[in-house]
């Protein structure tokens, strides 16, 4: 029995929440996980990564990819076969830059292209099961999409809507060597915020749009944000400090989703450079710097042939 087909699938990293759009902003950045799926005969896994979480990614069953792969399998009813992955991870783990996220959708990514002219599936239902799989569908989204989306759930399921993002925002990103857990994250948020909060986030979420899409002047006022990044201060000061920093030299500095990294939404590239003077000297901790573009085509899936790229 030989080698069935094979796919490659490229995902780009995702900022949420992006200030005060919680769980309903994300943006697409330009650093991408790659993976080459291979159909194998006999059931047989085999899980091959480099780069990002060499140490740490599980090698079975258990891997998020895979998992997603069989979810989506699971879903059209048909066998999950025998699979191979070879995997180059490039996303940050644990820095709020939507790691678990490009996983999920890699793998639905790579069912998708495993099934070519089987199954067909489309764009909702690629979300559906994303955010089935991740729990919500602010980073999924433009990891599928690219651009800024906006996502929201009603009753018939997990909906977006993808923007394009104005040509005079270039984002530059501080990720540090520390990581930060999602679920802890979320557990300091408080389950009720007072009133003149949740109205000046929901002022400042729909100043955001304009601001992204045609106005970058507006983007330090409408990145303000009263509903979560206060609270979870306490567990990343180092982060909270940079924010701080950058906001108060006029940088629209925001956590990138649950953090610790650092989102800064420049209104031009030549004020990255200064932004990351501002990182260099604040504080004892060291940031790496990445200069990034927006990504517009979201994930992608085709045949993958020997040598290429």
């Amino acid at each position: 029995m030989t080698e069935g087909r094979r796919v490659l699938v490229r995902v780009p990293a995702t900022s949420a929440n992006l200030g005060p759009g919680f769980d309903t902003l994300g943006l697409a950045l330009s650093v991408y996980d790659e993976l080459v799926v291979t159909e194998l005969p006999g059931g047989r896994l085999e899980v091959i990564v480099a780069g990002e979480g060499v140490d740490d990614v599980p090698r079975d069953a258990s891997n998020l990819v895979v998992r997603a792969i069989a979810y989506a399998f699971e879903a059209v009813g048909r066998p999950v076969p025998g699979l191979r992955l070879d995997a180059r991870n490039v996303i940050p783990h644990g820095r709020g830059l939507g790691s678990s996220g490009a996983a999920v959708v890699s793998g639905l990514l790579a069912a998708k292209g495993l099934l070519e002219g089987e199954v067909d599936f489309s764009s909702e239902t690629l979300l559906r099961l994303a955010t089935e799989l991740e729990g919500h569908p602010d980073n999924v989204a433009p990891a599928l999409f690219g651009g800024l989306t906006i996502a929201w759930v009603d009753e018939d399921g997990p909906q977006h809507k993808k923007l394009i993002v104005h040509r005079g925002v270039s984002p530059i990103v501080f990720v540090p060597d520390f990581t930060m857990s999602t679920s802890v994250a979320r557990s300091l948020q408080p389950a009720h915020v007072p009133r003149e909060d949740a109205v000046f986030n929901v002022s400042r979420s729909a100043l955001l749009i304009a601001a992204l899409t045609q106005s970058p002047e507006l983007m330090l006022a409408a990145t303000a944000d009263r509903l979560h990044q206060s609270y979870r201060a306490q567990a990343m000061p180092d982060t909270d400090r940079l924010v701080q920093a950058l906001r108060a030299q006029g940088f629209a500095a925001v956590v990138s989703g649950a953090g610790p990294s650092v989102l800064v939404l420049a209104d031009g590239p030549g004020r990255r450079l200064e932004a990351a003077a501002v990182a260099s000297s604040a504080g004892d901790t060291p940031w790496e710097t990445l200069m990034l573009a927006v990504d517009v085509k979201g994930g992608t899936v085709r045949e993958y042939a020997e040598g290429s790229t």
